[in-house]
């Protein structure tokens, strides 16, 4: 990269919070909005958002959901039906108070999350066992007024989707949670290559109205976890409050079970710090708007330009692909691409095409290798397939090495201030316990996972009986 470029770009080492907001808006991901904590999502941001969420969506009626839409406002009156979710959700409302010059009679809240208008609908569609379960699934924005703002991973106004199922029975809800939290980490693993824990949030962070949470957490490369998508069964907390019933197959009256799940797009935020490196963004293939970036090398000489569209249409019938005809240096361009994290960079030259080759450039190893046009397709297909799954990989074995099993809370403090990450540790199951860790290191209860070990027979803060494994972090 030219000493201009890289200068634009703060280091990972010197300071990864200057790096990550370098590269949001240098890789032209976001710009900054007038208000506080709002972002613009650019048309590149944006498309890689929408390749998330043309993925998910398809998982998601792959699995018998439906798509509605939810109103943005919720009456004051409403939020406050279930006490837990208000109490929960209060810090961060924001309230419209005003319509035009007239004062509101009844203050509206900006939706934070919509459990509430779901409740309200449910309780009148849902009459018998016969209409159940319902499956919706809703693709909107929330706000939620955030004190500390940091592009992508936490905004005041943010896109998302959200699941509002109820179901007969306990088990059916319970089963839903599961599933989509498999989902989601499928979606995590094999499409944006991040790896995921999967486990139960402690009772002190779950979420608010919820009987528990399911969670997915990843970790970054600076070492901080990052909650990348939850799974709620709510039981029949809000079907009480709203009065959601049904007559059950033996014609008695009967709550419904709920739950909620939600995926957002603050998993870009991760993809960034998972897979970005000192020179910018890195996009795993299945998410990357252009898979692959044509330059034209002499594209003034005779032939190059009609070669490299030429390409471009042939290429186009099977990967996403651009081409950069610009009047720019290959240089810049270059530095360009590889800021934008783009997977494949394809060069080709008046050289190139009298010996009938192309030069492909790796973004994830930075590898140049001499390619024959002969089966260019599917080298360029296996390449793209082997991006992927080395960068999978790589952000897996970065996950292990940053993953350290300690005994004592001596052990937690020192290895958390040396190397950060994950520590796994035994837990009595005390809100005490999790609180004082909290306090006294900054790392917070990640999850309960699912494959428990037994690491010791005491709590690693206390000392008293261990119920749990459980995976601590610094987060964000």
């Amino acid at each position: 990269m030219t000493k201009e470029f890289v200068k634009s770009v703060t280091s990972m080492q010197d300071d990864f919070a200057q790096w990550y907001t370098d590269v949001v808006t240098k890789a032209e991901l976001i710009d900054y909005s007038s208000v506080r904590g709002s972002m613009i999502l650019r048309p590149y941001g944006y498309a890689i958002w929408e390749n998330i969420q043309k993925e998910l969506d398809k998982q998601i009626k792959a699995t018998g959901h439906e798509n509605v839409y939810m109103p943005l406002f919720i009456p004051a009156s409403l939020l406050q039906k279930e006490k837990d979710h208000i109490e929960g959700f209060a810090p961060e409302v924001a309230w419209v108070t005003h319509g035009g010059e007239e004062k509101l009679t009844e203050r509206l809240c900006v939706r934070p999350t919509s459990e509430v208008l779901f409740a309200e609908h449910f309780k009148n569609i849902i009459h018998s066992h016969r209409d159940l379960p319902k499956l919706y699934n809703q693709w909107s924005n929330v706000v939620r007024w955030e004190k500390t703002t940091r592009p992508f991973l936490r905004t005041l106004e943010f896109l998302w989707q959200e699941g509002h199922t109820c179901h007969e029975t306990d088990e059916e809800a319970h089963d839903e949670t599961v599933r989509m939290l498999n989902v989601y980490a499928d979606l995590c693993e094999e499409f944006l290559a991040i790896p995921v824990v999967k486990g139960q949030k402690t009772e002190k962070e779950k979420f608010a109205g919820a009987k528990y949470t399911y969670t997915i957490e990843s970790l970054m490369h600076d070492g901080k976890a990052l909650q990348s998508g939850t799974s709620h069964h709510l039981g029949d907390g809000f079907a009480k409050a709203f009065g959601i019933e049904f007559t059950n197959r033996e014609g008695k009256l009967q709550t419904v079970q709920q739950t909620s799940w939600g995926f957002t797009t603050r998993i870009i935020g991760a993809m960034i710090m998972v897979h970005g490196d000192e020179r910018g963004l890195v996009v795993p293939p299945k998410i990357a708007p252009t898979q692959l970036m044509i330059v034209p090398i002499a594209q003034h000489k005779e032939g190059v330009l009609d070669f490299a569209y030429d390409l471009k249409d042939k290429l186009s019938q099977t990967i996403r692909i651009g081409i950069d005809a610009s009047d720019k240096k290959p240089g810049w361009k270059f530095n360009e691409y590889e800021m934008k994290g783009i997977p494949l960079r394809l060069e080709v030259g008046p050289r190139d095409i009298e010996q009938d080759q192309v030069i492909l450039v790796r973004r994830d190893t930075g590898e140049k290798e001499t390619v024959p046009l002969k089966g260019l397709e599917s080298y360029i297909q296996n390449t793209l397939s082997d991006i992927q799954d080395n960068l999978f990989k790589k952000a897996k074995t970065h996950r292990e090495d940053k993953t350290t099993t300690v005994t004592t809370f001596d052990e937690f403090k020192i290895e958390l201030s040396k190397k950060g990450g994950f520590m796994k540790a035994m837990w009595c199951g005390d809100d005490a316990c999790e609180s004082f860790i909290k306090d006294e290191t900054g790392a917070t209860s990640r999850c309960i996972p699912f494959e428990q070990e037994k690491l010791s027979e005491k709590c690693v803060c206390c000392d008293q009986q261990a119920k749990h494994l459980v995976y601590w972090a610094k987060a964000y």
